[in-house]
């Protein structure tokens, strides 16, 4: 995987940051319930809870991806990047 650093937003950083910081309490808060021997079910639907918030971070960096990393390499002339987005979608899509 190649890294590059991508400056983003202030506005769009702030708001991931709430978003992964809610779901690290979520994922901290599902620890608690398995060790606590909490019904099945109930930490089955925390479960799909965690699912769901990550998704919605996904969501919005993969369309912050597209309006700014994609269509700047698609400007200047760097095709590949229609590959690269095609994996990153495919993997997204795989849950």
């Amino acid at each position: 995987m190649k890294t590059t650093v991508t400056p983003h937003p202030d506005a769009l950083k702030k708001n991931l940051s709430q978003r992964l910081s809610r779901i690290e309490g979520q994922v901290r808060g599902l620890q608690r319930m398995v060790e606590e021997d909490v019904y099945c079910d109930d930490v089955l639907m925390q479960v799909a809870s965690v699912q769901a918030a990550l998704n919605g971070v996904a969501k919005k960096l993969l369309s912050q991806h597209m309006h700014s990393c994609v269509k700047a390499r698609l400007r200047s002339g760097d095709d590949s990047v229609l590959a690269e987005l095609d994996t990153t979608i495919e993997r997204l899509l795989k849950r």
